[in-house]
């Protein structure tokens, strides 16, 4: 019988206890060896047929384990134990399942950014009574892009600033800016000029222009960071300008943009990874569901 994936916490860090590097691969492997499954139960796939269960299950205890800080990532699709992890196999738990996590601080700072209400199982049982099926698609739709947010934010706040330069690139050029990437690449993270990271086409034509301001912050953003951006359009006598940042911005800097002659934009953090999955920058699709109706045009004549 395959596993379900709280089931799988404890055996994935027990494989991971010697410290090395593991792929996915080798987990997955690993937890059908440990828990005897068939041939067939191996290949078996999800209803939707787009994943095999195993891998689905491995892949989300793997999840869990790491918003908990138990488990770490440090390759695209490569994992490897925490001291965490280490200290917590330690103790010789009985079984690891999002009850047992819930008690670490790492996971419980995951739950409240994931905007996890306190009674999430309370409202899960009352959201599957008073919802209709396709109200519960819609809610577990949200609440999957809210985790992908929250673990592209992670990423590319551990990204060089470089590779967020461009990456700043590939998302105003498919958002429709900056007319090709080879002439958007040239602009962005050229300028420094005065507070400003880069200059863009606002159109393919490059009838105006707009000036950038592309910064990888951790606190909160200065206002005074923004009134200098303001001060380097003046002198440029620019008129629009965006200063994106993986942080996010006090109610006095918005305040502030709406209050001057230039049109200056605000994405941060949470709207970067909005935007990023918006125009599927850095992403790539798992899997589709068509929901269908009846064509009461087609059944007319009966």
């Amino acid at each position: 019988m395959i596993p379900d994936f709280q089931k799988i916490m404890l055996p994935l860090l027990e494989l991971l206890k010697d410290k090395k590097e593991h792929s996915s691969q080798e987990l997955v492997l690993g937890i059908s060896d440990k828990f005897k499954l068939t041939d067939a139960e191996r290949i078996e796939f999800l209803q939707s047929g787009n994943q095999v269960i195993i891998n689905n299950r491995v892949s989300w205890a793997n999840t869990y384990l790491k918003k908990a800080g138990l488990l770490e990532s440090p390759k695209r699709a490569k994992f490897v134990i925490t001291e965490k992890g280490i200290e917590i196999l330690n103790t010789n738990p009985i079984e690891i399942n999002i009850t047992f996590l819930k008690k670490l601080p790492k996971f419980k700072e995951w739950q409240e950014n994931s905007a996890q209400k306190k009674n999430e199982s309370s409202e899960e049982t009352e959201s599957s009574i008073n919802k209709t099926p396709q109200e519960l698609l819609d809610y577990s739709f949200q609440k999957l892009t809210n985790e992908l947010s929250i673990e592209i934010l992670d990423i590319v706040k551990k990204c060089s600033p470089v590779f967020f330069e461009n990456l700043v690139i590939d998302l105003l050029v498919e958002m429709g800016y900056g007319g090709s990437r080879r002439e958007a690449g040239k602009a962005v993270g050229k300028s420094g000029d005065g507070g400003i990271d880069g200059i863009i086409n606002e159109d393919k034509l490059g009838l105006d222009t707009i000036y950038i301001q592309a910064k990888k912050w951790e606190n909160v953003v200065p206002v005074k960071e923004i009134r200098d951006f303001a001060g380097a359009l003046l002198g440029q006598k620019a008129k629009k300008g965006i200063f994106i940042t993986t942080s996010h911005f006090p109610n006095s800097a918005y305040d502030y943009v709406k209050n001057i002659e230039h049109k200056i934009i605000l994405i941060d953090g949470k709207k970067l990874t909005e935007l990023m999955i918006e125009n599927n920058i850095g992403l790539s699709i798992q899997m589709k569901y068509e929901i269908k109706k009846i064509n009461v045009d087609y059944f007319e004549e009966i």
